[in-house]
């Protein structure tokens, strides 16, 4: 795929724009989980039935899964920030019009509308890698990959207090403001990335991967409404099957596809989107068992009894502790690197699952549990980013992102449908009332920790990052450090500075790697002192061709021999080729 990449960060950032692209990746990782708290009272608040009212959930879930890898792709193109603020704006009118309805088609538009900001989690991600310093790109990205988590524990407490003292539009009104605000900071802090992928947008490639995910996620979401053997669900698994293999075959013949599968393919891609799928699957039973847990009534013999404020607040520092957790995981990822963090985090959770099935009888057990079990998905979430960021171009990181995102929406979809099944198979009926179980709640920690070995086993395959040579002057203060200083030891390629014709180093200008049959085999920017690297995929005749505003364009032939070393080569704009 035809690709601008820098290896530099190619604008300044100012202070305010890890916290302030956090904050907005909260902002839309609340809306997930607004409605938790008056779930059950839904059908009734709506007029309508209970299967009609778990749409409202199921929108919010859908088109988020579909707009998160279009607007990374978009977001690669046309400009991160300005799509950043895009999807921001949309949550913003989807929560006023739900503000405003109390009619059920109406508030599902609403929630449509408000599940296209998850695109905001890849786009900060993207952002920050485009524009942060190396040793603070680490915990950057570990803070934003985190704030889906952190966004969702922390809406629990505050949409339940809302919820039990007003009125419950009053949700929405109060996402719309946090969404006008996370826009105004965005705005005024946040600048846009320079960096852009070329091309065009794959408009049938977006139709046809939103199609297959509806299809896919629909039985998945709405399986125990239908029947797993029923002829609709089964119907859809296969139709999904169908559309998403023509959707990849598609893909594999695009020159600018929306989702590069050849990248996706690749061992350390692959493997981590997996694992991302399992870590979304355990994400998410700690936040449908133990709310429940809490607000059981006593006399069940083993709920706990508390409000739903309460409950709340158990289940809040789950999203605290990630939160945390990111500088620490910097630290760790520079030692160790993403690999062994993701792996670390696993067994955190879970040893936060097999402690959790002891420590259910009272509510301060629950929050150790929240603790430990948040502990562990920081650690987790906060290495996935890093891992992706480190296997794909930079022109590509918004669509990756978007991806691996995307299969954490799916782990969080299988997980809410697995276990909504197994609480309501355990569940014992008492006057027309489905009331869960404590064999429900352990069988569903016991699910949880089985999709975290399964994530383990992805985890231990992913391939082992080379330690860079003792010789090398790049300290390391994160795993994309690392992966820089070993691609600086071993770059095989042209390398120098673009000079105008009097001498002076000229930023900013577009060099182009051109093979022996015309194609395009690598690009970059130059950085602001004039240098440019472009790594050469065989030796052979190339011609490097430079272009930038107010200059003549230039084009240079060039033989590289094939050894393991890089050809100095100064490109005067306009003028003649200088060697270094």
């Amino acid at each position: 795929m035809p690709e601008t990449t820098t290896d530099q960060p190619t604008r300044k950032a100012g202070g305010a724009v890890v916290p302030v692209l956090a904050f907005a990746g909260i902002v839309v990782a609340v809306m997930q989980t607004l409605l938790v708290p008056v779930i059950k009272d839904l059908p009734q608040l709506l007029d309508t039935a209970p299967s009609n009212a778990t749409w409202v959930l199921t929108s919010t879930l859908l088109s988020g899964a579909v707009a998160t890898p279009i607007m990374g792709r978009l977001g690669d193109l046309y400009g991160k920030r300005r799509m950043l603020i895009l999807s921001l704006a949309v949550m913003v009118v989807g929560a006023l019009v739900s503000a405003l309805t109390d009619q059920l088609l109406t508030m599902i538009v609403g929630r449509t509308l408000q599940g296209f900001a998850m695109g905001a989690i890849p786009l900060g991600i993207g952002l920050m890698r485009d524009m942060l310093p190396r040793e603070k790109l680490g915990s950057a990205m570990a803070l934003m990959s985190s704030s889906i988590g952190v966004g969702g524990g922390l809406a629990l407490p505050a949409a339940a207090l809302v919820a039990q003292h007003t009125d419950w539009h009053a949700l929405f009104y109060g996402a719309a403001g946090l969404g006008v605000l996370a826009i105004l900071l965005t705005l005024l802090t946040v600048p846009e990335s320079p960096m852009r992928a070329e091309g065009s947008f794959d408009l049938f490639g977006a139709l046809g991967l939103s199609t297959g995910l509806v299809l896919l996620l629909l039985p998945v979401t709405k399986g125990s409404d239908w029947g797993w053997s029923s002829g609709t669900t089964l119907g859809l698994f296969a139709a999904a099957v169908v559309v998403l293999l023509l959707w990849g075959l598609f893909e594999l013949r695009v020159q600018a596809p929306l989702v590069d599968l050849r990248t996706t393919a690749r061992r350390e891609v692959l493997l981590t989107n997996l694992a991302s799928i399992m870590v979304g699957v355990s994400f998410y039973v700690v936040s449908l068992v133990l709310p429940q847990l809490l607000q059981l009534p006593t006399a069940t013999g083993y709920g706990l009894g508390q409000s739903m404020v309460v409950a709340g607040l158990c289940v809040a520092p789950l999203g605290l502790t990630m939160m945390f957790t990111a500088p620490v995981y910097a630290r760790l990822s520079a030692r160790y690197g993403p690999k062994v963090t993701l792996i670390t985090g696993l067994l955190v959770i879970a040893i936060g699952y097999g402690g959790g099935l002891g420590l259910m009888d009272a509510a301060w057990q629950t929050i150790i549990t929240s603790v430990v079990l948040g502990a562990g998905i920081g650690l987790a979430y906060s290495s996935l980013p890093a891992l992706i960021v480190g296997a794909v171009p930079a022109s590509e990181t918004g669509a990756a992102n978007g991806l691996n995102t995307l299969m954490r929406s799916i782990g969080t979809s299988v997980s809410s449908a697995v276990i909504g099944m197994v609480l309501a198979n355990t569940a014992n009926n008492v006057n027309g009332v489905a009331i869960p179980t404590m064999h429900g709640f352990r069988v569903s920690f016991l699910i949880a920790t089985a999709a975290v070995a399964v994530g383990l086993v992805l985890a231990v395959f992913l391939p082992k990052a080379a330690r860079p040579a003792q010789h090398t002057q790049l300290r390391a203060s994160s795993e994309e450090d690392a992966g820089l200083a070993r691609a600086e030891e071993v770059l095989r390629g042209f390398r120098g500075r673009v000079l105008d014709a009097g001498g002076a180093p000229v930023a900013r200008a577009k060099v182009t790697l051109i093979d022996r049959r015309g194609r395009q085999a690598g690009a970059t920017v130059s950085a602001e002192d004039g240098s440019y690297a472009l790594a050469v995929p065989e030796q052979g005749a190339y011609v490097v061709a430079a272009r930038a505003l107010g200059h003549g364009p230039l084009a240079s032939s060039a033989t590289h021999p094939g050894e393991e070393r890089a050809v100095d080569l100064d490109l005067s704009l306009p003028g003649e080729t200088v060697r270094a």
